[in-house]
């Protein structure tokens, strides 16, 4: 009997020849090794802009995405978001260096929530699959990692933009680096170290008839 699978992807974008933003690509040697959070955020600019309605967030051609303004665009963000000794280890920091630089380009309706990584992984599977359902991508930090097979996401900020569900696991899509991969969240999410990271769940406020947005 053919086992049961549910499965989503949302759409993304290029820029050059990568699947989204790459780091490793940035100019400024700090963004290189530090600048995850930045990317991150970046990217989910990008993707409310072509996907979700937002104006102002990115500040050049969003249909004509290339790596010089993708750089530029990243050195604007790095004071919202900048790299420092011990990195955005904490997700309330990316939710106030990306909620200020919201606020400074006039989005009021884009929110963010804070999912601790030392929740049930049963949980986290459906608050990812809830907010990619609905259409959003999900900023990911993970902390210390002792597998050696997610040495990539240690210590790292990226996005989810899929799922798959089966009687098997739980596969995400992961975006980070101009790539994507399909990898288990039960592995993931079990990093072997008591201090975790977590999740950023994006929500929109959208306004009820008299044009007043709810909160």
């Amino acid at each position: 009997m053919r086992e049961k699978t549910r499965k989503k992807e949302l759409p993304y974008f290029l820029i050059d020849n990568c699947y989204g933003g790459d780091q490793e690509r940035l100019e400024d040697e700090s963004m290189q090794t530090g600048g995850c959070a930045a990317v991150t955020a970046c990217d989910s600019c990008i993707y409310f802009e072509l996907y979700k309605g937002e104006t102002g967030l990115y500040p050049f051609d969003v249909k004509h995405l290339n790596r010089p303004d993708y750089i530029r665009f990243s050195d604007q963000m790095k004071p919202y978001l900048s790299p420092r000794f011990m990195g955005i280890d904490r997700m309330e920091i990316y939710i106030e260096g990306f909620g200020d630089y919201l606020r400074d380009h006039g989005c009021d309706r884009i929110k963010m929530e804070p999912f601790s990584g030392d929740r049930d992984v049963k949980e986290a599977a459906e608050k990812i699959s809830d907010r990619i359902d609905a259409g959003f991508p999900v900023p990911c930090l993970t902390l210390n990692h002792r597998d050696p097979a997610f040495f990539d996401y240690d210590w790292h900020w990226f996005l989810l933009t899929g799922y798959e569900r089966s009687e098997s696991g739980f596969m995400i899509k992961t975006v980070t680096y101009g790539e994507w991969n399909w990898i288990s969240l039960e592995r993931l999410w079990d990093t072997g170290y008591p201090r975790k990271g977590g999740l950023i769940l994006y929500d929109r406020r959208e306004k009820d008839f008299t044009g007043i947005r709810r909160k």
